[in-house]
C-alpha cells in the first residue's frame, strides 16, 4: 500500500488514464486536422477583379518575413515547452494534458474557421497584381472584364486567400492561450499589484501582434485581414482555455477543472460544482500550499485504484 503524496499524478502513473478519458476529444482533433487539410486543397472562391480594382492590389510581391512553417513553432511548440517546464516542477499530468489539449483545440478550431472563411470570401491579397501577372502586363476577359491570370497556379490560388490572416489567427490562438495559462499560474490577479506579472502575460500577446503587423508590412494582407484574424484567434483561445481551466482571478485558477473534479471524486463529493463550490471545497479540504487534503494524505491506496 502506497501513500498518496504530492506530485503523484505523473505521465507514467496516470497519463494513459487521463488521455483515455478524453479519447473522443483527441479523435475530434484528428478530424479537425483532416478538415483543415481539405480546406487548403480546395480552390477558393475567385472574387471578381475588374480593371479599376487593381489600384489597391499592386503592392510588391515579397517573401514572408515569418514563413508559415514557423507559425506552429511559435504558437504551439513554444507554449508546449512552457507547459512541460511547469509539469517538471509540479508533476501534475492533469495540468499538462489539459493545457496541450486546450491549445490543440484552440489552434485547430481557429485554423478550420480561418480557412473556411478564406475559401468562402476569396478576397485578393494586396500583392495580387504580380501574382496574377508576373510580367506586369494585365489581361482581362473581354466580356466580363475579370482578370485572366497567367502566373503560377499555386501562387494565384494563394492570392485569393487574403481574408482573414491565417498567420495572425494562428498566432493569437496559441499565444493568447499561453497568456491565459500564465495569468492563472502566476496569479496575476491576486490584487498584490505586481506589474511584472502583467508584463509577463502581455509578452505572448505582443508577439502575436508583431506577427500580425509583419503580414501588413510584407503586403500579404490588408489591415482588416489582420484585425479579423486577431479577433478570431483571441475569441477561440479564450473559449478553449476557459473550457478546461477556471478564470485566472479565481482562487483555484492555478489548476484545470479536471484536477478539482478528481479531488471531489476522491472525497466522495458531487463531481459537478460551481466555481464558488470548487473554491469552497479547496478552502475547506486542502491546506495552503498543498495539493491534497489532510485526509487524503493520511489515506492509503494502491495506484491501480486511480
Amino acid at each position: 500500500m502506497a501513500k498518496i503524496i504530492l506530485g503523484s499524478h505523473t505521465v507514467m502513473s496516470h497519463g494513459w488514464t487521463v488521455a483515455r478519458e478524453h479519447l473522443r476529444d483527441w479523435l475530434i482533433l484528428v478530424i479537425l486536422g483532416l478538415i483543415d487539410i481539405a480546406l487548403n486543397v480546395i480552390e477558393p472562391f475567385h472574387r471578381y477583379i475588374g480593371p479599376d480594382m487593381l489600384t489597391d492590389l499592386t503592392f510588391p510581391f515579397f517573401q514572408d518575413t515569418i514563413p508559415m512553417w514557423a507559425v506552429p513553432i511559435v504558437c504551439i511548440l513554444v507554449p508546449i515547452c512552457i507547459f512541460t517546464i511547469y509539469y517538471y516542477f509540479r508533476r501534475d499530468v492533469y495540468d499538462l494534458h489539459h493545457a496541450i489539449l486546450g491549445l490543440a483545440f484552440s489552434c485547430l478550431v481557429t485554423a478550420v474557421t480561418t480557412d473556411s472563411i478564406k475559401d468562402a470570401v476569396g478576397r485578393p491579397r494586396p500583392n495580387f497584381f504580380y501574382r496574377c501577372f508576373p510580367d506586369g502586363k494585365p489581361k482581362f476577359d473581354p466580356d466580363t472584364k475579370d482578370v485572366v491570370c497567367h502566373g503560377v497556379k499555386k501562387i494565384i490560388k494563394e492570392g485569393y486567400k487574403s481574408f482573414p490572416s491565417g498567420h495572425t489567427s494562428w498566432s493569437f490562438a496559441g499565444l493568447a492561450f499561453l497568456a491565459w495559462y500564465l495569468s492563472g499560474k502566476i496569479k496575476v490577479f491576486d490584487r498584490q499589484g505586481h506589474v511584472a506579472k502583467l508584463c509577463l502575460v502581455f509578452l505572448p500577446i505582443l508577439l502575436a501582434i508583431l506577427i500580425g503587423i509583419s503580414r501588413v508590412d510584407d503586403y500579404w494582407h490588408h489591415w482588416t485581414d489582420v484585425f479579423a484574424g486577431a479577433i478570431i484567434g483571441l475569441f477561440v483561445a479564450s473559449f478553449s482555455y476557459l473550457h478546461f481551466f477556471p478564470y485566472p482571478y479565481d482562487d483555484n485558477g492555478w489548476a484545470p477543472h479536471a484536477y478539482f473534479r478528481m479531488l471531489a471524486e476522491r472525497s466522495g463529493r458531487a463531481t459537478t460544482m460551481t466555481r464558488s463550490g470548487s473554491r469552497g471545497m479547496v478552502d475547506n479540504d486542502v491546506e495552503p500550499g498543498s495539493t491534497f487534503s489532510p485526509q487524503e494524505r493520511n489515506r492509503e491506496s494502491t495506484d491501480s485504484e486511480y
